[in-house]
């Protein structure tokens, strides 16, 4: 008896495991994040925060590990910025280039994991002016390989990932209103100290 509840038990988790493995082997072979949020600011005042990696670093969720290693390299901004960080289990390693920029709507990036999962993916920041505001919308979106449907079974990317993303949004919004609040007391000091 015991046996038969055994082959039983072995049968059910093959199956189980062939279930997952066929499951993960029909999803999509590229995958997509995206999320936008509305920012009290013209393009113009935002873009700089993006344009730019070392600025990119004050807002960033990725920037949680304080003893991590960064290095900046290339241009200041714009096309041929490269930022490289390699950083504990949470951050990972990896590369971020800015390869294409158009002021003052859109960056876009190429993103290279070493660790903790290698991948290479495409990164892209679209700001569209909507009024006195600006819509900014951050994608990411790459090639799934199948290790990556296997994990994805199990861990939702898309809210981690744009989870992060919601994080990051919020505290670019955070700085560029913030900075647009002060403009007007900054030119109003410029002008009565000319004066």
């Amino acid at each position: 008896m015991i046996k038969i509840i055994a082959i039983a038990a072995a049968v059910l988790l093959v199956l189980g495991v062939g279930g997952v493995l066929a499951y993960a082997a029909a999803k999509p072979a590229a995958f997509r994040v995206q999320r936008a949020i509305l920012i009290k600011a013209p393009a113009d005042a935002i873009f700089p925060f993006i344009n730019d990696l070392r600025a990119q670093s004050a807002w960033s969720p990725f920037e949680k590990d304080p003893a991590m290693k960064r290095t900046h390299s290339g241009s200041a901004q714009g096309p041929g910025a490269t930022y490289e960080w390699d950083g504990n289990r949470e951050v990972g390693a990896g590369r971020i280039a800015i390869i294409d920029a158009t002021a003052p709507t859109r960056v876009v990036l190429e993103l290279e994991m070493i660790r903790p999962m290698a991948a290479h993916n495409q990164v892209e920041f679209t700001l569209q002016p909507q009024g006195g505001a600006t819509t900014v919308t951050w994608t990411m979106q790459g090639k799934q390989p199948y290790m990556a449907k296997v994990m994805s079974t199990f861990i939702d990317c898309d809210k981690m990932v744009g989870g992060m993303f919601e994080e990051g949004l919020a505290k670019l919004k955070a700085m560029a209103e913030t900075q647009v609040a002060a403009m007007p007391a900054q030119a109003t000091l410029a002008q009565t100290a000319a004066r």
